[in-house]
């Protein structure tokens, strides 16, 4: 019988067991192993039925045993340090705090994402992007950076997998109850909840309380529409992760930004909190959040659109994780047209500067369509992508908004992804670290990321580590054959089926771990290519490897489903399920256990379509090996003796099948005749001593590197604190002085040409010679200082394409002539032998660009200018 309404009764905690609350409130727990081992001694048998969720755990513990802690004066003991260690850890200075800088670091910095993995208690995360932003929040609380993150409330979360038994993905939404969540309700002086409100095409209107997270140091705000003051469709707007069509997907992503910013203004009322000067994006579902920003400024009365929009941009970083056009949203103009005009309109925000910041308005877009990621990049004055590879793509992916440019200018860099590392590295190998270089220096390596903190992990001897890689490998063992049991019986099998279950996997066979959301691109039936290859790698007399695979399939992708249902359907068969098996439901409690439990971590997609891939940073904390595509992280940081590389056939002249054959058969090569043939060869002592050199040479190199710490410094020093000074500079005036600029350099350029182009060599042209320079612009309107004139000059390739170009600027000359040409001239020193070539270039140039290809403005030498692209041979 099916209750008619639910809520949560929760225990009343005796008087000296209140601060149990508090730390069960604050998500520092998540990563803290002293507060988890504290609420595990609360009842260890409850928590592990509530999946070690401290605020259900309280909500389920009997009274008497709470009663018998708030007498047992060891627990008190222990209640009060770890009560004192948090207020510690919130009030006392960090990283941030002590930061050398000339100018000040920003205030606060406001961080969007769609979705947070903080915790497998909190679900309200689907793949990476919310692993990464959780990631990102929780290090930039052990850091001390001010952040305020922002997201959605999702009341059934993402949702939970199961199989058929014929191996089809089947999805559950739960319903989550804040009240049994780790979130309080941010609220008024009076008690009343706060609220955001969006006014809806139609007189409607969108209503959203604010739920506060508490992630260490940083607060998380997350809005959630399910309220009795909205209609069924407003209501419905926070229901599920990634659920719904494009209107529902379309008011999810305008709560996120126009809903936050008003969330942030509130949350900074009512605390005492700073006001950001810095908002960050990340990815494109909350672009909006620039649109309310100039919605505010305007409303002040004293600025215009174009100044507001300079204003915003000089405080807005946009980070793009995709790879491929596919994954970005896009909207029918007309729709966005729609909630944005009439009743739905914001005041000094015309519905045409809305829609000119999203159109696809470049040749081969589509001008019907709106496009987050191009309103993100057009209202961020600075922007990055998440890997080095993956900047290089980003900046030809979305090239088409700066014509004129090369892709190398376009002005998007790169910061490499990181992980959190206490979330991630598994207590046995901080306790192997820890026995080494001690426990505090241990805790800093993980926060602060920095390559000195980790020296020492060098000395530790081979039968330590051996030893806790075999733990660690027998832990999975477990845990895996406990949740495939566990799958079965979802499956419809009875124990009586099952005997088989408690003989899978073994801890001392080569394990490799394959586990990531499965979209076509990252392949995850490529090990299935030649299934007989497979069955002889899996059942190898001396040198077997076993495979633990887990991912889930968007469940509007019938595609995936279907890799999923051939993955399984061959991990059923008697014959090798002892070898390879599929865990369902793949989450972040599960993901504790693979990345430490694996020796290999496997990461085939297609290149370059993985954007960073942080999985195997992961496991690579825990002496995991990984086994990859040159691809996201992996292409930078691949050094020979960290892992293996996995050839690729990406260059022309191969069709998708030929690929796939040509790859998967070098993925089998590799296991085989170096990943297997190394972890098997033992020593005298029967330690495979090469293999644990790797593991070690892994700890050492790539510990610091792959750190959530090291990215969020990063973040700080190249991006969040350039971004707070351009802010600055933009006020008092500032915002609307660059806005008329550009309006006067925008309408002004169309009369601005390169007239004539002429070099003199100097001497031969021999290597340390030079050329003298003397260029004609015309500047119409336009005045010197307006205008920066570059030669481009690098090595030529066979079409006389520059590469490795390198900037000369060029100076001006006396005033304009008669005819309003301006002349410049320079030196151009001739540094490298071999093909050379040279052209020159017009910029607009102001101290308030952040990159001289911003404006997407550029003036180059016509063929009747002379000398206009010369090349020397």
């Amino acid at each position: 019988m099916k209750a008619i309404r639910r809520f949560t009764v929760r225990t009343v905690l005796p008087e000296r067991l209140q601060s149990l609350h508090e730390l069960a409130l604050n998500l520092r727990w998540s990563w803290h192993p002293e507060t988890r081992e504290l609420f595990r001694s609360v009842d260890p048998g409850v928590w592990e039925a509530v999946g070690e969720d401290p605020v259900r755990l309280l909500g389920e513990v009997p009274a008497h045993r709470l009663a018998a802690l708030a007498a047992d004066r060891r627990f008190l003991r222990r209640l009060g340090d770890l009560t004192d260690d948090l207020n510690d850890y919130l009030s006392a200075p960090r990283w941030y705090q002590g930061a050398q800088t000339v100018e000040p670091l920003p205030a606060a910095i406001a961080y969007f994402s769609p979705e947070y993995g903080i915790a497998a208690a909190l679900p309200q995360y689907s793949g990476g992007l919310g692993i990464l932003a959780g990631d990102h929040l929780k290090a930039a609380s052990d850091l001390g950076v001010p952040l305020i993150g922002v997201g959605l409330f999702y009341r059934h979360g993402y949702f939970r997998q199961s199989l058929t038994r014929d191996g089809w993905q089947q999805e559950r939404y739960p319903l989550l109850d804040p009240d049994e969540l780790a979130v309080s309700l941010l609220r008024e002086p009076d008690g009343e909840p706060c609220r955001v409100e969006l006014a809806l095409p139609a007189g409607r209107r969108l209503v959203a309380q604010i739920w506060k997270a508490q992630v260490g140091r940083v607060p998380l705000l997350l809005l959630d529409s399910d309220l009795d003051a909205n209609a069924a469709t407003e209501r419905d707007v926070t229901d599920r992760l990634y659920g719904g069509g494009s209107e529902h997907r379309l008011l999810q992503e305008m709560l996120l930004g126009i809903g936050g910013v008003r969330a942030v203004r509130t949350f900074c009322r009512l605390t005492g909190h700073a006001e950001p000067e810095v908002f960050h994006t990340n990815e494109g579902h909350a672009g909006f959040l620039g649109i309310e920003r100039i919605r505010e400024l305007v409303a002040r009365g004293s600025t215009d659109f174009g100044a507001a929009l300079e204003a915003v941009r000089a405080g807005t970083l946009f980070t793009t994780h995709t790879p491929v056009p596919a994954g970005i949203d896009r909207f029918e103009a007309d729709l966005v047209a729609r909630h944005f005009s009439g009743d739905a309109a914001l005041r000094g925000v015309p519905v045409d500067q809305v829609l000119a910041l999203g159109l696809e308005s470049w040749p081969g877009g589509d001008p019907k369509l709106f496009n987050m990621a191009a309103m993100g990049l057009r209202l961020a004055q600075r922007a990055n992508g998440v890997s080095t590879l993956h900047g290089e793509v980003s900046r030809a992916m979305f090239g088409a908004l700066w014509p004129g440019f090369d892709s190398a200018e376009v002005p998007i860099t790169s910061i490499t992804n990181g992980v959190h590392a206490p979330t991630w590295i598994d207590p046995a190998v901080v306790r192997l670290g820890a026995a080494e270089i001690g426990a505090e220096r241990a805790e800093a390596a993980m926060s602060v990321g920095a390559a000195e903190r980790w020296s020492g992990v060098e000395q530790i001897g081979d039968a330590r580590i051996w030893e806790v890689r075999r733990e660690l490998r027998g832990q999975l063992v477990e845990e895996a054959r406990r949740r495939l049991r566990a799958s079965w019986r979802q499956r419809g099998a009875g124990d009586a089926e099952l005997g088989w279950t408690s003989a899978v996997l073994d801890p001392d066979v080569l394990t490799i771990g394959f586990a990531r959301r499965v979209p076509s691109y990252k392949r995850l039936t490529l090990m299935l290519r030649d299934q007989d290859r497979l069955r002889s790698l899996l059942l190898h007399p001396t040198r077997p490897v076993q495979i633990v695979v887990a991912g889930k399939a968007h469940p509007a992708d019938d595609g995936g489903k279907r890799l999923i249902q051939q993955l399984v359907a061959f991990a059923d068969d008697p014959a090798v399920r002892h070898r390879i098996v599929f865990l369902p439901d793949y989450d972040m409690a599960m993901a504790k256990h693979l990345y430490p439990g694996c020796d290999v971590w496997l990461n085939n997609p297609l290149r370059p379509l993985e954007a960073c891939g942080t999985s195997g940073m992961k496991a690579a904390l825990n002496g995991c090996l990984n086994l990859s595509v040159l691809d996201g992280w992996w292409d930078e940081w691949y050094d020979g003796r960290n892992g293996w590389a996995i050839p690729t056939a990406d260059g022309p002249g191969f069709d998708e099948d030929q690929r796939d054959d040509i790859e998967a058969a070098a993925l089998y090569d590799l296991i085989e005749h170096q990943v297997a043939a190394r972890y098997y060869e033992r020593g005298p002592d029967g330690l495979p001593h090469r293999w644990i050199a790797m593991v070690r040479h892994t700890l050492v190199t790539l510990g610091p590197k792959v750190l959530a710490g090291r990215m969020v410094r990063e973040y700080v020093e190249k991006l969040y604190a350039p971004a707070a000074i351009a802010q600055r500079e933009l006020s008092d005036g500032g915002a609307k002085q660059l806005a008329e600029w550009k309006a006067k350099v925008r309408e002004a350029w169309r009369a601005v040409r390169v007239e004539h182009v002429d070099a003199a060599v100097a001497e031969a042209a021999e290597l340390g010679t030079s050329l003298a320079l003397r260029v004609q612009v015309a500047l119409g309107s336009l005045t010197a200082e307006d205008v920066e004139v570059q030669v481009v000059s690098g090595a030529v390739d066979e079409r006389d394409r520059i590469r490795e170009a390198e900037l000369l600027a060029l100076k001006p000359v006396g005033g304009p002539d008669l005819n309003g040409c301006q002349r410049y001239e320079g030196t151009l020193e001739l540094t490298r032998t071999g093909p050379f070539g040279y052209t020159v270039r017009v910029l607009p140039a102001h101290p308030l660009l952040a990159s001289p290809a911003e404006l997407g403005l550029v003036a180059l030498p016509a063929p009747s200018a002379g000398m206009d692209a010369g090349v020397l041979r």
